[in-house]
């Protein structure tokens, strides 16, 4: 295996609500990470205080001479935005307000010192989804839904690894966060936020998400109906759409899936109830944090 000084790589980025992280990986193997720099963000901060801020780590992979620039750049990026167009609106969600309607494609140019036709986007559960898919738990499936689960639900619909978000085999925009579950919006049943707030209603006290699922493992009756009411919810939730797709795979990643002894059972019934059917393989994501940068590098190859 030769050098990163002289190997061809790809520059990747992945934006969260509170972090960004660059890496520089070969596409000829998206799994090996070359080098790597992260960074933390003021998701409220000024414009230009932003902007540097989505920069500093990739421009200090360039800056330290030990590799050559890479051939292009593929970012992970949250919605809304227009992938196409380089330009978030950022509507509904509690961040990034200062660069709505700001062409990204054009800052991140300037930034990295590189021409607008090198920088490309791609939503970040979509780039989790393809890593897992490349080299994690998805495995190369032909039909493949992946999912993360944190603070709301993301998904990735993939055909042989490429994005479907169209069509009537998928929700609007293969998005599944869009989708409802007794009349109500998946993400206030099933999510971070909703998993706390119901634990709460029930019992009177606040707790994290790992802090519900772990007194659902030692047994506690309250903290298991709140796990299994929600992930029994997603599971139903899901279902249809995995029939429809004709998914052969669910990978489940994000934060709450680091609790997958304890969510795996209910979403699986859940599953199993919304579409009796249809027995797709249930697994746990195996990347990680790593699974957008992947996927990025193997969506830019």
């Amino acid at each position: 295996m030769g050098t990163v000084s002289n190997r061809a790589v790809v520059g990747v980025m992945d934006i969260g609500g509170g972090h960004v992280t660059a890496a520089l990986i070969d596409p000829a193997e998206p799994g090996q990470v070359l080098a790597e720099a992260a960074g933390s963000l003021d998701p409220h901060a000024p414009r230009e205080v932003l902007l540097a801020g989505l920069a500093a780590p990739a421009r200090s992979l360039l800056s330290d001479g030990s590799a050559a620039a890479p051939t292009r750049w593929a970012i992970a990026i949250p919605g809304p935005f227009d992938a196409a167009a380089g330009v978030g609106s950022f509507e509904g969600v509690d961040k990034f307000r200062s660069i709505a309607g700001v062409d990204l494609r054009a800052e991140f140019a300037m930034r990295l010192g590189t021409t607008t036709d090198r920088i490309g986007f791609l939503n970040d559960a979509v780039a989790y989804g393809i890593g897992e898919w490349a080299t994690g738990a998805g495995e190369h499936a032909a039909r493949l839904l992946c999912v993360t689960l944190g603070t709301g639900v993301g998904s990735a619909f993939l055909a042989d690894g490429h994005e479907v978000d169209g069509g009537p085999d998928v929700p609007p925009n293969g998005d599944a966060h869009r989708i409802e579950i007794d009349g109500v919006p998946l993400e206030r049943v099933m999510s971070s936020p909703a998993i706390r707030d119901a634990f709460r209603e029930r019992t009177g006290q606040e707790r994290t998400v790992a802090e519900v699922c772990a007194a659902a493992r030692a047994g506690d009756d309250d903290a298991m109906v709140v796990v299994d009411a929600a992930l029994g919810a997603l599971g139903r939730a899901l279902a249809p759409w995995v029939q429809r797709f004709g998914a052969t795979r669910v990978v489940v990643g994000g934060a709450i899936a680091g609790s997958w002894d304890v969510i795996a059972v209910p979403l699986g019934r859940g599953l199993a109830a919304g579409a009796p059917t249809i027995a797709p393989e249930l697994v746990p994501a195996r990347l990680g944090a790593r699974a957008p940068l992947v996927g990025a590098a193997a969506w830019a190859a």
